[in-house]
Parts: C-alpha cells; structure tokens; sequence
C-alpha cells in the first residue's frame, strides 16, 4: 500500500512537531517555521525566473539552510534530538558567506542614494517578495523567542538574508539592464 500524504491528523486544527507533541496550527512555533517554509519557496520561485546563474548559485544553499532553520524552529527539544539535527546546522561561516555575497552585490551597484520601491524584472520583483517574506519570518521567530528558546544565530541569518535579497534584486535589474524605481 502506498503512502498517502493525506494523514487526517491535522483535522482538529492541530500540528506535530518534530520529536513529539502537538501544538494548535496557529502556535508561535508553527507560525515561525510556516513563513520560513513560505520564504524558502518564494526563492523556489525567485529561482525558475529569468535564469541567472551566480544568483542562482548563492540561492540554492540558502534554501537547504532554510530547511536546516525549519527544523531547528520545529524542535521544541532539540538536546534531545541532536543526532537527527546534525544536518540542520547553520555556523557562523555561512553568516560570513552571505557577508560576502552581500559585499559582491555592493561592489557591482552603484551607491544607494533613495528607496527603492520592489519591482523591476520579474526575477527581482520575486526576490523582494521573499524579502518581505524574510522579514516576516525573522518577526515570528523574535515572538516565538518570547516563549521559546530559538539560537541567536537563526535570527542573525535572517537578518543578513533579507539585505542579501535586498542587494540580489538590485543586481538582478542591473544585470537585465532595468531601471530602479527611486522613491
């Protein structure tokens, strides 16, 4: 027999969690790991459209650091479950390397003079809705922290991933030869 990805589990307005228990859908922890899931498929997105490969390149990690992150916000007792965690890690290395995307994209744009309203090509367009994503996912992870215990450096990601997508919308228009929009 077949699996079925319909479980029935959830009909009661009720999730689980990753080593156990079940919180409402509408926890703090669910709402937390949701927008990340939501971010991680807006770079799905970003990513189909207009092929740009060095973009592509540094997005690509990204979205298995954001399962990483899932995982880790799905795991109200992750001492306890260390072992299975071990491939949801994200070092202060990976911080270093979306430093460094970040000041790749600075040197290739000219210098920031006004807001910028989200828009342009389709790939950049699609990078700032994962932008705003991001920042929404970084909001409910902080409101979750009120309750929970989140490592510092998932909310440090975050943080420098919305500039990152920030600076890859800027570059995606540059490199498609469009305008920014100056607010």
């Amino acid at each position: 027999m077949a699996n079925k990805i319909y479980t029935k589990t959830g009909d009661d307005g009720r999730t689980a969690l990753f080593g156990g228990g079940r919180v409402p859908k509408d926890h703090a922890r669910v709402e937390a790991y949701g927008d990340v899931d939501e971010l991680n498929a807006c770079l799905g997105m970003a990513r189909s459209l207009d092929l740009m490969p060095r973009i592509d390149e540094i997005l690509a990690p990204v979205q298995v650091d954001l399962f990483a992150i899932g995982a880790l916000l799905a795991t109200p007792h992750p001492e306890k479950h260390k072992e299975q965690l071990e491939k949801a890690r994200i070092s202060d290395q990976r911080i270093a390397q979306l430093e460094q995307a970040i000041d790749d994209c600075d040197a290739e744009l000219a210098p920031l003079k006004a807001f910028i309203l989200p828009g342009g090509t389709t790939k950049a367009a699609a990078l700032h809705v994962a932008r705003t994503v991001c920042r929404r996912a970084e909001r409910a992870i902080i409101r979750m922290q009120q309750t929970d215990d989140v490592p510092q450096i998932v909310i440090v990601y975050l943080n420098r991933l919305s500039d990152l997508l920030f600076m890859l919308a800027r570059v995606a228009n540059r490199r498609a030869g469009a305008a920014e929009v100056l607010w």
